[in-house]
């Protein structure tokens, strides 16, 4: 076969197109294909391939793949599924380099149409053809000016070169963008549209725009990531090209999943493991597709920036509420030196010199002539990385615009504008894009965007930690069983360092009351059953039984219990500390992770988790800590004594190299609580599952 980077080149700039179901009229997918071709003055051979009609639009139309008088670097294909097999044969036989599959209907309708696509994706194979599709809407080549595909919005957007690739699973949205980015001076280098992936997918197209020296930025919308691994590796090779790439992935809420065994399995979800993914590589996960684009011509702009963000508004209230959007989406606010400070103050009010800066208290006038320098001020403060003009009404608002432009150069650096009026704006709204100056129409999708540019500023490739001392180079030998009690999970924590409780496995209350007597009261007493996944919530968690009769009330009491299933354990009581969970799961697509948070018995309830994926050092350890919500607690906040994070982060690293040694053996794990002590940490409980070796 073809390797993927040859055909991807071929295939951006191919040198003869066939359309395969050619047509005049429109309404058809062959017909829009051909106009949109047309329309952009592709220079290459176009061949329509049409085998009832001697010309189509002008140009000499073809029989047949095999008829045309030259090779053919691409075909794009627009007939009925039922043709589609001889279709694709006949692409294939003619030496066609891809093809690129509309028709649908084919392994999204279920195993009928998945068993005729891998006969199609065959066909093609045999003769060393590549395919994009099917169930796609084809591709934009700015560079090559070809518009190969059958969306109507082609022939009102202009084919704008640019530095962005697009690479979308959904070809309806990648149209969508292409236009409403147009529409906002935004160019692509490519966009492709991938659909059902059966051959070519989106990875390639990813590896491919990694090494190209055209594109700066990257936007990737996916539904399902078919190669994880090698789609991880295109993208840190992007950002140590100096690119960035902006993922967003469908599937977020993960609505409905359900843990079987542990809290692990709710709360690092799919999603979970790819944002851990994402940001060991550098990164950037979106959740709106506009604001994904904008941000990545933010990037091919400006690149990154430092500091905080300048609010500058002719309005005090507009900007007033920019001030406390940027707080709701976390956005930093630059604190001005009081050098800046002082110079404004030649500018505007006294009393009103700040961020943000209200235009409208001018002590010398409020027209656009009066905005360009204390912009510009603002803008030269070593604490501003970026500045955000957030317009209302207002006289001369093209003159505003424009000076919005001058001040934007004068101060060098990122400048963009929110123009909240409505048609009162669109003169300003030309000027602007005249001036060159990203325009938003709406506050909250200007935050979005810088928000993520910002993140794109910090994207850095994780390199994973070396294998530390005094933990074993593999795991010790596991049980048989499938679900691990909790002393076996124990025993595999205590072969990594990981301090346990102290406790025996009881069969009657005479063992009970010789256990305790070695451990020393109080202690608790826990039911032993591989079939139990809480143990609290059954009544089998019974706790500070502080002499003989309290234990053996309780043993007897457990007996009783349904779920006693012979067992049953003695364990020291632990005081003090806070309750946090360590958790791991083996993803399919990214690996081992590893799950810490909040919460003991209460932990899906409060919620506060970080997800990373495995092994982490004992520094990253203590890093996720701190991104917790509810870091303070460990802190010492409001005189609370403070857990030895060195313990805590070491332990949390020593779990997580047990998880990534365990690998794909390893499908659940619950470490929960651990104790977090001023002295030193202690695992209460465990829970875990294996797969079959």
């Amino acid at each position: 076969m073809t390797p993927a980077p040859d055909i991807v080149g071929r295939i951006v700039d191919p040198r003869s197109v066939a359309v395969i179901g050619a047509s005049e009229d429109p309404r058809k997918f062959g017909g829009r294909v051909l106009r949109n071709i047309l329309h952009h003055r592709f220079a290459g051979a176009l061949y329509p391939i049409n085998p009832n009609r001697p010309t189509l639009l002008g140009l000499p139309a073809y029989a047949s793949p095999k008829a045309c008088p030259g090779p053919i670097d691409v075909a794009i294909l627009a007939v009925p599924k039922e043709l589609l097999l001889a279709s694709v044969t006949e692409c294939a036989e003619a030496g066609v380099g891809c093809t690129v599959v509309i028709t649908s209907q084919l392994a999204e309708t279920g195993p009928e149409g998945a068993g005729l696509q891998a006969r199609v994706v065959d066909a093609a194979h045999a003769h060393g053809m590549r395919l994009i599709g099917p169930n796609c809407l084809g591709y934009i080549s700015p560079y090559a000016r070809l518009a190969i595909n059958s969306s109507p919005a082609m022939e009102a957007t202009a084919m704008a070169e640019g530095a962005i690739g697009l690479v979308s699973q959904s070809g309806a949205l990648m149209a969508t963008l292409f236009n409403r980015a147009g529409s906002d001076g935004i160019g692509f280098s490519f966009c492709i549209s991938v659909g059902n992936q059966a051959d070519l997918e989106a990875t390639d197209f990813v590896a491919w725009l990694a090494d190209d020296p055209r594109t700066r930025a990257i936007c990737v919308y996916l539904e399902g990531l078919l190669s994880p691994a090698r789609f991880l590796t295109a993208a840190a090779r992007a950002l140590q090209a100096g690119k960035r790439v902006f993922l967003l992935k469908a599937g977020r809420s993960e609505a409905g999943a359900k843990a079987a065994l542990s809290h692990t399995g709710s709360l690092a979800g799919s999603h979970q493991a790819l944002k851990a993914a994402a940001r060991d590589h550098g990164i950037v996960l979106a959740d709106d597709l506009d604001a994904m684009v904008r941000a990545a011509d933010l990037w091919v702009r400006h690149g990154s920036t430092s500091g905080g963000i300048g609010v500058v508004s002719p309005s005090g209230g507009g900007g007033a509420i920019t001030v406390d959007r940027m707080a709701d989406f976390g956005l930093p606010l630059a604190a001005i030196a009081a050098a800046t400070t002082a110079a404004l103050g030649d500018h505007i009010t006294p009393a009103q010199v700040g961020n943000p800066l209200d235009l409208g208290a001018g002590s010398h006038g409020v027209g656009p002539e009066y905005a360009r320098a204390p912009i510009a001020i603002l803008g030269s403060d070593g604490n501003v990385g970026a500045l955000l003009v957030v317009v209302t009404t207002a006289p001369m608002l093209d003159e505003f615009a424009a000076t919005f432009g001058q001040a934007a150069r004068d101060a060098a650096k990122p400048l963009a504008v929110v123009m909240l009026p409505g048609s009162a704006g669109d003169a300003a709204r030309a000027v602007l894009r005249v001036e060159g100056v990203p325009t938003f129409d709406s506050l909250d999708a200007a935050l979005r965007s810088l928000g993520l540019w910002l993140a794109a500023g910090r994207a850095s490739l994780r390199i994973p930690p070396p294998r530390p001392h005094g933990i074993p180079v593999a795991p010790p030998s596991l049980p048989a069983h499938a679900v691990l009690t909790e002393p076996e999970v124990k025993a595999l924590l205590t072969a990594y360092g990981v301090p346990v409780t102290r406790e025996r496995v009881v069969a009657s209350a005479e063992e009970a009351l010789a256990a305790a007597q070695a451990i020393g009261y109080p202690v608790a007493l826990k039911l032993l059953n591989r079939a139990l996944s809480h143990k609290s919530d059954v009544g089998g968690v019974v706790l500070d039984l502080g002499d003989d009769p309290a234990l053996r009330g309780a043993f007897a009491t457990m007996v009783d219990n349904r779920h006693f299933a012979g067992h049953a354990l003695v364990q020291e009581m632990a005081a003090g500390g806070t309750e946090l969970i360590v958790g791991a799961r083996f993803d399919p697509d990214f690996g081992a992770l590893i799950l810490i948070g909040f919460g003991g018995t209460l932990v899906e309830l409060v919620g506060d988790v970080r997800v990373a994926l495995a092994p982490l050092a004992p520094a990253e350890a203590e890093g996720q800590l701190r991104a917790l919500k509810l870091w303070p607690i460990l802190a010492g906040a409001r005189g609370r004594p403070p857990a030895d994070l060195a313990a805590l982060a070491g332990a949390i690293s020593r779990v997580s190299w047990l998880v990534a040694d365990l690998g794909p053996r390893l499908s659940e794990l619950d470490v929960n609580p651990l104790l977090a002590r001023e002295d030193g940490v202690l695992a209460l409980d465990g829970r875990a599952r294996l797969e079959p070796a």
